[in-house]
């Protein structure tokens, strides 16, 4: 890395740093009036997001109209500038505060059962309201480990690590290494998180209907239930805007008990969807969740042809 891409990347780091910070303090319903400001403006402006958030709903909702599905984008862009203006306060607010700020817990007892029948807890949580009230909330009531992948502007790692470990979370890296120490935590009867909607790297998943389509799916899920028998949850923090969250915890599909890796990854994705109809605006749309195709994975020469970004 150069000097100058060194300190530009320090200087973000620094920048971002003082924002999350200074939003910390403030009110979740200061947060989301900004929100619904900047939402609608990402909407109109970042062509990017707007358009990979539009492809995605016409997959999913083939049905709906141009109207709505414009609508449910807009919507969908301002809860993920509610998830980014909301970091400071999941990671630097006052610990009281965060905690209060999750009225509801609905399916804790999922995770009380499987402890108390001596078996580690799975919690599928894909990109749904605030991920990070989710993270701070587990890592608070259970022993808690979860995978993590340092941000590409490095500086903000310390930042970002803190902010995800004070309550006691256990960062491990995306590896061999990381996939031993989920293991050891179920074997202990702990919690870990995995994140179920992140396209993985060749080699490390299968393709599986989400919404009916071919995704590209990761398989460590089966791998770790056939080693500990662990129970699978699916949990999200959803907001209630200006207001605070609700925690939700769900049996995830019995399908990623399977052995069969590509029904394993069809019941992770059938559990995405179970907690995205919760409230479609609240799912993060702006992922290139289609980006690999079967045609590429075949050696299609053609397979461009078949992406839809």
């Amino acid at each position: 890395m150069s000097e100058d891409t060194s300190r530009r990347n320090r200087l973000q780091a620094t920048a971002i740093t003082a924002l999350w910070r200074s939003l910390a303090g403030r009110r979740l319903s200061t947060l989301w009036r900004l929100s619904t400001f900047a939402g609608p403006l990402v909407h109109r402006f970042s062509k990017r997001e707007r358009q990979i958030t539009e492809t995605n709903l016409t997959v999913v909702y083939p049905q709906a109209s141009d109207a709505e599905r414009r609508r449910l984008a807009s919507e969908s862009l301002t809860h993920s500038t509610a998830t980014m203006l909301e970091l400071g306060f999941a990671w630097m607010g006052d610990p009281e505060r965060v905690e209060a700020s999750i009225i509801e817990v609905h399916g804790r007892e999922l995770l009380d059962e499987a402890r108390a029948e001596g078996r580690g807890v799975i919690v599928l949580a894909p990109h749904f309201g605030n991920w990070e009230v989710l993270n701070f909330w587990l890592s608070g009531h259970f022993p808690f480990t979860a995978m993590y992948e340092p941000p590409k502007i490095a500086p903000l790692d310390p930042v970002i690590r803190h902010g995800r470990e004070r309550r006691g979370a256990q960062l491990v890296p995306t590896n061999p290494r990381g996939v031993a120490a989920l293991l050891k935590a179920l074997k202990r009867c702990e919690a870990v998180g995995i994140l179920p909607d992140q396209e993985p790297d060749w080699g490390s998943g299968v393709f599986a209907p989400f919404y009916g389509r071919p995704a590209y799916t990761a398989t460590l899920l089966p791998k770790l239930v056939a080693r500990t028998q662990a129970r699978v949850v699916t949990g999200v923090a959803r907001r209630l805007p200006g207001r605070g969250f609700a925690l939700h915890f769900l049996a995830a599909d019995e399908r990623v008990f399977d052995t069969d890796e590509t029904a394993s990854a069809s019941g992770v994705n059938a559990s995405v969807e179970a907690a995205i109809a919760l409230d479609p605006a609240q799912y993060q749309w702006e992922y290139k969740r289609y980006r690999k195709t079967p045609e590429e994975a075949a050696g299609d020469p053609d397979f461009r042809r078949a992406r839809i970004y």
